[in-house]
């Protein structure tokens, strides 16, 4: 595995990206995280949630305060339904750190009291600390992605909680649109590598670029992820912004992309999209959000269900600290619930079904040697092979070559206006030849005719008698 590096302190040079809708809904089609709607709640009670510990040893947790009369926690169906509950008799995703790279997280709402402990902005206009949301439209996202992560509840078990309530957040500000002073892709590389120096083992992107391709930096970012062990989940894309078929970062081999579905479990129409890069489901409907400024909102996206996944990626990791994260992607998509409406396993619009956290935390399963969701150093050898120095070629036996006869000597300089040997021996003498025979036969063919003229005219002519 490769050695986590010092932090780094400038902002990596890439080009920038052709980023079209990121998610969210009333955001520029150009550039804004994932989401289809946000309607305000009643804000939640303001008593701060206890801090969470640090220890990387499984736990046996006592007894999670839960009010299931709690209208928020109420609100939130896919505890129940996903086995979220369930799986924090095991553990709440103690000893981990989930690296939010999105708007920023904001620092007043008490959800996040005790869960955000580190972070910065790469966008060039944010807070130094990340807690500063960035964008005009979309400065809210971030918080709702972190709440759905791990947010701590306001209280004795009452208020948002999110999937791993004990896990420690990272909040990276990034700045999306025409107006980021900092180009996105230079953003997500640099917030890609300050993640994992700053010691996450899951990262969050809750964004989409809707193109196939992504910039040639992030090869580097995200294999640096890899070789440090991180999972790196992302959102999938909404119909509902234009997200047609999954798109860059849900492209890049490795990364769990995550579909949505409706509280049903049926792939949602406008809050998730297809593609065969899906790795799992998880609900993008009917959520709730913790804001900025600690009000909670209901939305919907993919943007919400990658945090559902990546809480459940804490727990697995904190409840089995002997895994890689290849192993970790395992068991997530082998313990997923297969989708009644899915017609193959993955299936196109739900994965390998939808996610199960009391099955990946607790499920028997065989172990991998390398990520199922395919390997980003092997796609680089692939596809950037004409920029790779090539290999040497093998050593061949070296070839005897006869050597050549002694040239001619060099012939002296001679007139111009007298023959040479060579036009003698090639040209006049070869003529002279010639010209000779002509002349020799000439004379022979004269000699003969005078002969036979002279044989006719001593004949004597015959006399006549009459």
């Amino acid at each position: 595995m490769t050695t986590r590096r010092a932090p780094r302190m400038r902002v990596r040079r890439a080009t920038t990206v052709a980023l079209a809708a990121l998610l969210l809904a009333g955001a520029p089609a150009a550039l804004a995280p994932a989401l289809a709607s946000a309607t305000p709640v009643a804000p939640a009670s303001a008593a701060p949630a206890p801090a969470s510990t640090t220890s990387s040893a499984p736990i046996t947790p006592a007894p999670f305060p839960d009010d299931p009369t709690d209208p928020y926690r109420a609100a939130e169906y896919w505890l129940d339904s996903l086995g979220v509950r369930t799986a924090w008799q095991t553990t709440r995703g103690t000893g981990q750190r989930i690296a939010i790279i999105d708007t920023g997280i904001g620092a007043g709402p008490p959800e996040f009291n005790g869960a955000v402990v580190d972070g910065t902005d790469v966008s060039g206009s944010g807070a130094s600390d990340g807690r500063t949301p960035v964008g005009a439209v979309d400065s809210n996202h971030g918080s709702w992605v972190a709440s759905l992560a791990g947010a701590r509840g306001t209280g004795a078990g009452t208020g948002v909680v999110g999937v791993a309530p004990e896990a420690e957040l990272l909040s990276i500000s990034v700045g999306f649109g025409s107006s980021a002073s900092v180009p996105f892709s230079d953003q997500v590389a640099e917030a890609m590598h300050w993640a994992v120096d700053h010691g996450a083992t899951v990262i969050n992107l809750s964004f989409t670029t809707n193109t196939l391709d992504w910039d040639q930096s992030w090869d580097d970012a995200f294999q640096y992820a890899f070789e440090n062990d991180v999972v790196v989940v992302v959102a999938a894309g909404n119909r509902g912004s234009g997200t047609t078929r999954v798109g860059a970062p849900a492209t890049i081999p490795g990364v769990l992309a995550v579909g949505g579905v409706d509280p049903t479990g049926i792939a949602s129409v406008e809050a998730s999209t297809q593609g065969i890069t899906i790795g799992v489901s998880a609900p993008s409907e009917q959520l709730l959000g913790v804001s900025a400024d600690g009000r909670i909102v209901q939305w919907s996206g993919t943007s919400g269900a990658a945090p559902i996944v990546a809480g459940v990626a804490a727990l697995v990791r904190s409840a089995h600290p002997e895994l890689d994260a290849a192993n970790v992607i395992n068991r997530i998509i082998k313990t997923a619930t297969p989708a009644a409406a899915a017609t193959a396993r993955p299936d196109p619009l739900y994965g390998y079904g939808i996610i199960n956290a009391a099955a990946a935390v607790t499920a028997s399963v065989p172990g991998v040697t390398a990520n199922p969701l395919g390997s980003l150093a092997d796609w680089i050898r692939l596809y950037r092979r004409a920029e790779v120095d090539p290999e040497p070629l093998p050593a061949e036996p070296e070839a005897v070559v006869d050597p050549l006869p002694a040239a001619d000597p060099p012939t002296p300089p001679t007139s111009a206006l007298l023959p040479s040997a060579d036009t003698l021996r090639y040209a006049s003498l070869p003529l002279a030849v010639v010209t000779a025979t002509g002349i020799l036969v000439a004379l022979g063919v004269t000699a003969a005719v005078r002969r036979i003229r002279s044989a006719r005219g001593s004949r004597v002519p015959r006399s006549s008698i009459l």
